[in-house]
């Protein structure tokens, strides 16, 4: 099939589904323009910052996106491009943008806490507890996986001992990128200059790092970015949002746009037809499509991640609830046609036998790479901006989610009593410090041995988000079913995975391939993790009912 029809169909859909499903949900809940958000109640210049729209888009853009669109639907790709692109679709729509949206406007709604402090409230200090631990599990898996995939898309050495130009390229450029960003964020916070200056700016500070990339390569080994990445994540989370968060996340929006531009011009301008087969089955290489396929493609569809960042972080920057269906709904239908995008490239220059020998973002890049001969543009430019770009998205999520571990920690520990116990838990540096060293260690593992548990929590957290929004929603009278048959679906999605990691990973064990350190403990976690989200489950069942029979006994009483 054409690539062009596969594009402007599925887009069209997803910009439907942000005018028409958007604003009936916008409508439903009741968002109002009049009221003030917790950033202009609570502004502080630090966590607390009034942001326009503009920029707050790009921050949250990049912060949920990171490399999940490129990788997720370049691993789940052996599907065929049907499976993949009907999930993006449907999927953005009716399940990560209502869980985003919902997300992002109860913890608005909230004084911007977080999910974890909202289940607290109205499932209990219990379920806190739980939603905290599958909150804690996802962002260190996450994390662990894209300080690999960053790393080795860093590596400057092949197995031979030669050096690799590309890669050395792409961190030059990358690490210059930061230095860029902070200049960047420097001049638009102090002047308050111009947007169109400030982008014109962002522009030519992104062709510098480009250029003294190419020139300048930086040749380091895989262990040594692991090391380099797990100081700057560190270094990054501790910092004001306005000094690097924001200004990188505005410019990686540029970078991301450019890319998505480029690549649909490409395929406009030569028509090329998808190499990509339309469908491989419902059992592929010993993966079934179901559960495999939605937990593989996660942040191009629904993403229980983005639920930690719309409460997380969003939340705190909102300067009027007009923004909140542009940046929470908006922000998922950009990402879904991001992986769009993806698929469509990687499916045009399908390969059997090399695709899947290089980590995610290197056989996108090496796709796009074929399109810009198309157009007669070098290959080593492209390849420079298209690793810059990812990585510039994976850097935002190791810091992101590091400051995002922190918060949720700090809300944690806030019920201690004895206050020296208290003071240093709640310590921004140690909560980081501790972030930093759990991810380290589990990003030995390599992203595809964590990618699947991680993609499995990711999607339980997913189901478990948009339980609590429900009950939130339910508690303040407002439509909640919407969210009831994604959450179901997640749900099933995410414990059947599970059920099947399980079974591998006994059947290893038992059948002695493997090893206590890696599939014992995997036993022990996700057997831990079932129980939990049952426990959960069962809490917030119980609070909807509660409520429900409230409401209808006050009900009944007046009429």
């Amino acid at each position: 099939m054409n690539a062009v029809t596969i594009l402007v169909v599925s887009i069209a859909a997803l910009l439907i589904g942000y005018v028409f499903y958007g604003g009936w949900l916008a409508k439903k809940w009741g968002v109002d323009p009049r009221k003030k958000t917790p950033a202009v109640r609570s502004n502080d210049n630090d966590d607390y910052v009034p942001t326009e729209r503009g920029i707050l888009f790009g921050h949250h853009f990049s912060s949920i996106a990171g490399a999940s669109p490129i990788s997720g639907p370049v691993q789940a790709a052996i599907f065929g491009w049907i499976p993949v692109v009907l999930w993006i679709v449907l999927g953005g729509i009716f399940f990560g943008a209502a869980q985003d949206f919902s997300s992002l406007f109860a913890s608005v709604r909230s004084n911007g806490k977080s999910l974890v402090a909202i289940t607290e409230k109205n499932v209990g200090k219990y379920g806190k507890q739980l939603f905290l631990i599958f909150a804690l599990f996802t962002m260190f898996f996450l994390i662990a996986s894209f300080i690999d995939i960053v790393a080795s898309a860093f590596e400057g050495f092949a197995p031979d001992k030669s050096k690799i130009a590309a890669n050395g390229s792409s961190a030059t450029a990358s690490i210059l990128f930061i230095v860029a960003s902070l200049v960047f964020g420097f001049v638009t916070h102090r002047t308050k200059s111009n947007p169109v200056i400030s982008s014109l700016l962002g522009v030519v500070l992104i062709a510098i790092c480009i250029g003294l990339g190419i020139f300048f390569p930086l040749y380091f080994s895989k262990t040594t970015w692991i090391v380099v990445l797990l100081v700057y994540m560190f270094l990054a989370s501790i910092t004001p949002v306005w000094i690097l968060l924001q200004p990188r996340d505005f410019l990686n929006a540029f970078l991301l746009y450019g890319m998505c531009v480029f690549a649909v011009f490409g395929i406009f301008y030569q028509h090329p037809q998808m190499q990509l087969p339309a469908f491989s089955g419902f059992n592929v290489a010993g993966q079934t499509l179901f559960p495999v396929l939605f937990i593989t493609v996660t942040c191009g569809a629904i993403s229980g991640f983005h639920s930690l960042i719309c409460s997380g972080t969003t939340a705190k920057q909102i300067k009027s609830e007009k923004d909140i269906k542009l940046i929470g709904f908006g922000g998922m239908i950009l990402e879904s046609i991001i992986a769009l995008v993806v698929i469509v490239v990687v499916g045009i220059f399908f390969d059997q036998t090399n695709v899947y020998k290089a980590v995610p973002p290197v056989v996108f890049a090496n796709a796009m790479v074929n399109i810009s001969e198309g157009l007669g543009i070098a290959a080593d430019v492209v390849y420079t901006i298209i690793m810059l770009s990812i990585s510039a998205l994976a850097f935002t999520t190791l810091d992101t989610s590091a400051r995002l571990v922190r918060y949720l920690l700090q809300e944690y520990f806030q019920d201690i009593r004895r206050q020296y116990l208290k003071d240093k838990l709640t310590n921004p540096y140690v909560a980081t410090a501790v972030t930093v060293f759990v991810s380290g260690l589990l990003a030995l593992g390599g992203y595809k041995a964590i990618w699947p548990l991680f993609g499995t929590v990711n999607q339980l957290l997913a189901a478990l988000a948009l339980l609590t929004v429900a009950v939130w929603l339910g508690r303040m009278g407002k439509k909640y079913l919407m969210l009831i048959v994604p959450m179901v679906f997640m749900l099933g999605v995410a414990l059947s995975a599970l059920m099947t990691l399980l079974y591998g990973n006994i059947v290893s064990l038992v059948g002695g391939f493997g090893t206590f350190l890696k599939e014992g403990i995997q036993i022990i976690a996700i057997i831990a993790l079932i129980f939990l989200a049952i426990n959960l489950i069962l809490d917030s069942i119980r609070a909807l009912w509660g409520f429900r029979r409230e409401r209808k006994m006050i009900e009944n009483k007046y009429k």
